[in-house]
């Protein structure tokens, strides 16, 4: 199972980047679960400074900006 979370406070590029990831994962018809951090500690840990970003199995893919669907389902592959 491919876990995914979405680093931010809930501002609306977060959203988007959540529904966007989401919908690649789903049309690669991947095995995914989605997580949703917003503890801004949580997230500097992880050593990400802007939002919103996606984490894939551990591993920081995009920081700071929302791609296309097209672009997400290649950090998904």
């Amino acid at each position: 199972m491919t876990h995914l979370q979405i680093l931010g406070t809930g501002c609306p590029k977060c959203t988007k980047l959540a529904q966007s990831a989401e919908m690649a994962a789903r049309e690669l018809g991947l095995d995914y679960e989605i997580e949703k951090v917003s503890d801004i500690n949580q997230i500097i840990a992880m050593g990400v400074m802007m939002t919103p970003a996606l984490v894939v199995d551990g591993e920081v893919k995009v920081v700071g900006k929302v791609p296309s669907v097209a672009d997400l389902k290649l950090f998904l592959k």
